[in-house]
């Protein structure tokens, strides 16, 4: 088959949040530009370079297709403007790190097809971005701008009601209600099952961080619960399939989330995706060996 590029960059952009939808991709970066148009200019730069070298590398074009090569390299221009802003390395940067994410995923992918990962199934996800993001972000130290802070003076009611939509903005690295407004529309555009575990994911990990005493501040942001969203939707909607199973799952996969999300933030720096991934494959193992969870 020929790649469609525009929809190909497009649903690149939409596997973010697993969904290989065109008018969901679009949502995701309407939401980008909303929050920031410079951050935008840089995911759509990552998304076009990471998938480009995947499709030099010899990716089939099925995968491409489906933004399976983009995602990562969407990110990564994410991570950076939020470390390095607008200078002008920050450009390059971008590309480089991008493009690096498709060997990357292809190693990742190698790894797990052999002995032990081969009977799991496990998914290379994110992992790809988060190397290379925590790469980028420990070697340009010298050039990372300073994060503006979000004081709030505000009730923990309002702080939570505001972190269900800063949870879905925050997986790609905003802290905007209304980025993450028009996110959770792109997911309940894919489907409505990707929109209630989304909000589910960003519920459960809010409640966990409240319980477990972390800074309002934090929740407020999102910075506490985003990983949870993605985990809800890897586990109710992607990876598993059943009636009512793979929502137990998904809460059960949101609460070790926000558990391992509150521990990486007090022992490194940007944790990025992490919770979600550790997480997520150590479900997916434990559901290799229960024979009422199965893989879809």
């Amino acid at each position: 088959m020929n790649v469609r590029w525009g929809p190909a960059l497009a649903d690149g952009i939409g596997q973010i949040f697993f969904q290989p939808v065109v008018w969901t991709g679009l949502a995701v970066l309407a939401a980008f530009v909303v929050a920031d148009w410079r951050m935008a200019v840089l995911v759509v730069i990552g998304t076009v370079s990471s998938t480009l070298t995947g499709y030099l590398l010899g990716v089939a074009h099925k995968d491409i297709q489906v933004g399976q090569q983009g995602f990562c390299g969407a990110l990564i221009g994410a991570a950076v403007f939020s470390a390095l802003g607008t200078q002008w390395v920050a450009y390059p940067i971008t590309i480089v790190a991008a493009a690096l994410t498709a060997p990357v995923s292809l190693l990742v992918m190698w790894i797990f097809a052999h002995e032990p990962f081969k009977p799991l199934n496990l998914p290379s996800t994110t992992a790809p971005f988060c190397l290379l993001a925590g790469l980028m972000y420990t070697t340009t130290f010298s050039l990372h701008v300073a994060s503006t802070s979000d004081i709030m003076d505000q009730s923990t009611i309002s702080a939570f009601g505001k972190s269900i939509l800063t949870n879905v903005s925050e997986v790609v690295l905003l802290n905007d209600v209304w980025a993450g407004a028009l996110i959770l529309l792109g997911l309940f555009l894919a489907s409505w099952k990707v929109g209630v575990a989304a909000v589910l994911g960003s519920v459960v990990g809010s409640l966990c961080a409240l319980a477990l005493g972390e800074d309002i501040t934090g929740v407020g942001s999102g910075l506490e619960g985003y990983s949870g969203v993605l985990t809800a939707i890897a586990l109710a909607v992607v990876f598993l399939k059943g009636t009512w199973e793979p929502w137990v799952m998904a809460v059960i996969g949101a609460v070790m989330t926000a558990l391992v999300t509150v521990w990486m933030h007090h022992v490194s720096g940007p944790v990025y995706t992490w919770p979600y991934i550790l997480t997520t494959w150590a479900l997916l193992a434990v559901a290799h060996v229960i024979p009422r969870l199965q893989r879809a």
